[in-house]
């Protein structure tokens, strides 16, 4: 630690969740875009309407009712239904451990679904694959206006726009309250500051004290096995060695850093002084996020409002548990990767699914009731600027501060799908002693600046 310088919320409960959607049920139709007018016709209109059948995959994104996945899904259906009674929706859920396979399976075999609920990682390369149709023309110009231009950036190829943002929230850290104030150190962490920015030191400080104070609780977490949730260890070496992961323009990689390099050699450091993780290596994200629901581990890398509220039901124990910006070496502000959930439509070359799915897509984000339904359905927060408080909560209060912290994410770089895999390998080497912070990153530098370079080249074709 030396060589790098000395030195969120209240459970989101099943009462308030429910309370929420009774209160979103009463909402009038005064933030009604134009887009959703003709989803305003007369029942006997709509059903006198050519039939049409589409199919909507969805990974677990809502929250689920009574325990059964998909089941809040089918309500968003039904309702659809009422208004659409000639469009005919499958749904079929699937996983995100292997719901990506399942996907790449489909595309390859030409059996894609129509609608995808998903995120930009994904949905942005299948757009430079044209394997989209555009949604340009659903989007009114007052809710374009009213989404952050950032958000669009993740949403768009070149001027196709190819996901419809939904619902967001900034990538961040958890801490387990309660751990502290059983040890009485709740003071190790900035939770008086208002935007609870701190340094790398005042953050080691914490993990020594449960290591001292609350042995069998393991203080922090770090995962290695594969790309998911690498959103968590990119932005957790970025701000620990103040750096970002890739230029501004996207166009190489930035996080090969001399201080990023030492925040590397420090994850490594902290598995063996025992306040990280043990076998971080053949960690998946989940493994660790399972381990901070369990209550075995104080602090988890990869949170956010989003995932919080989802992880409410997936809690062993009960604790608080209460979101953290990323420390920073010398605590500037962070730099957060913001969680942007949307739907696109894969263009399988029938124009009236095309049409369907565009009316299904607009019922989804825009209904006057169900749209800040659905939101409050996954916990996060509305993709739009205007729609706010959504919830009474202090934590979400807090994920909306914290969004002067968002920076643009590495998922609209091309070649991303690529980059990603050259990630977690260069972290194992690390981590198994085949090579220093410097030397892993720089390694990954060099793989991942080729892939980009192939990537814009061939999206330039």
């Amino acid at each position: 630690m030396r060589a790098m310088k000395k030195g969120l919320m209240t459970v989101l409960g099943v009462a308030l969740v429910g309370s929420q959607l009774v209160a979103c049920s009463n909402t009038t139709d005064q933030n009604k875009p134009a887009a959703t007018q003709d989803a305003q016709k007369p029942a006997a209109t709509q059903a006198a309407a050519k039939p049409v059948e589409i199919t909507w995959w969805n990974f677990p994104n809502f929250q689920t009712l009574d325990g059964e996945v998909g089941k809040y899904e089918k309500q968003i259906i039904a309702a659809f239904n009422e208004k659409h009674p000639e469009i005919k929706v499958n749904l079929e859920m699937i996983t995100f451990d292997g719901g990506p396979q399942k996907l790449n399976v489909a595309i390859s075999s030409n059996t894609a679904p129509d609608v995808i609920y998903d995120a930009p990682g994904r949905i942005i390369d299948w757009g430079k694959k044209k394997l989209l149709a555009p949604l340009n023309d659903i989007i009114p110009a007052d809710i374009k206006n009213d989404i952050a231009p950032a958000f669009w950036k993740q949403s768009t190829v070149g001027d196709q726009i190819v996901m419809y943002p939904l619902n967001t929230g900034p990538f961040m850290m958890a801490v387990n309250k309660t751990v502290f104030e059983k040890i009485g150190a709740l003071d190790l962490l900035p939770l008086s500051r208002p935007d609870r920015t701190w340094t790398v030191a005042e953050y080691e400080k914490a993990l020594n004290a449960v290591k001292e104070k609350a042995p069998e609780i393991i203080p922090t977490g770090f995962f290695a096995k594969s790309t998911a949730g690498d959103q968590g260890t990119r932005a957790y070496l970025a701000n620990l060695g103040v750096s970002r992961f890739l230029t501004e323009d996207n166009s190489k990689v930035a996080i090969n850093t001399e201080n990023a390099g030492k925040a590397l050699d420090w994850v490594v450091k902290a598995t063996k002084d025992k306040i990280s993780v043990a076998g971080a290596a053949s960690l998946a994200a989940a493994d660790v996020n399972d381990l901070f629901l369990q209550g075995k581990l104080a602090f988890t890398l990869n949170y956010s409002p989003v995932l919080k509220a989802q992880n409410v039901a997936n809690k062993k124990v009960q604790f608080d548990d209460v979101l953290l910006p990323f420390p920073t070496l010398d605590g500037s502000k962070p730099k957060l990767e913001p969680f942007l959930g949307g739907l696109a439509i894969f263009n399988n070359g029938n124009a009236d699914k095309i049409a369907a799915s565009k009316k299904f897509i607009d019922f989804v984000v825009n209904d006057p009731v169900w749209g800040k339904k659905n939101i409050i359905q996954t916990g996060g927060l509305s993709a739009r600027t205007s729609i706010t408080g959504l919830y009474n909560d202090p934590e979400y209060k807090y994920a909306d501060l914290a969004r002067q912290f968002i920076t643009d994410p590495p998922t609209i770089a091309d070649g991303y799908a690529e980059i990603r895999t050259f990630w977690f390998p260069e972290l194992q080497r690390a981590l198994t002693g085949g090579a220093t912070g410097k030397e892993a990153l720089d390694a990954f530098a060099a793989k991942a600046n080729d892939a980009i370079a192939k990537a814009k080249a061939q999206n330039q074709k």
